[in-house]
């Protein structure tokens, strides 16, 4: 099976030459998102309010593909700092409940546009968990 691009107009359009997700087969790989606004355009401002932004963005590109954040099996959760750390597991906590995804944490050098979070994710739509 080819895979196939998946597009949400509630989640900000991609900032570069990449897709918002790819779904393959029953797999979905969601790019990267910030914390950005899609009705404005603009990062939110301040770390809690990059995170929810940037989990909101994830579940509008889930629901494009069918899915839900309960799909979820794996997440990667990159910080300009990790002093962020707590604050993003603040908001993160109120998205997910048990049994939750996969999750790796790393401080970067910098994100685009200077946001001080990206969540990049990782779905399986086959599981019926949804």
């Amino acid at each position: 099976m080819k895979p196939e691009p998946v597009l949400s107009d509630e989640a900000p359009r991609p900032i570069g030459p990449y897709s918002q997700a790819v779904r393959a087969g029953e797999v979905i790989f969601l790019s990267g998102q910030l914390g950005i606004d899609p009705l404005t355009g603009r990062l939110a401002e301040g770390i809690e309010a990059q995170a929810v932004q940037a989990l909101r963005n994830i579940r509008a590109v889930l629901a494009s593909a069918g899915c839900s954040m309960s799909d979820l099996v794996t997440t990667t959760v990159l910080l300009a700092d990790m002093g962020d750390f707590a604050a993003v597991n603040r908001v993160y906590s109120e998205f997910f409940t048990e049994p939750f995804p996969a999750r790796a944490a790393y401080q970067v050098a910098a994100l685009p546009l200077g946001a001080r979070v990206e969540i990049q994710a990782t779905a399986f739509s086959g599981g019926g968990n949804g």
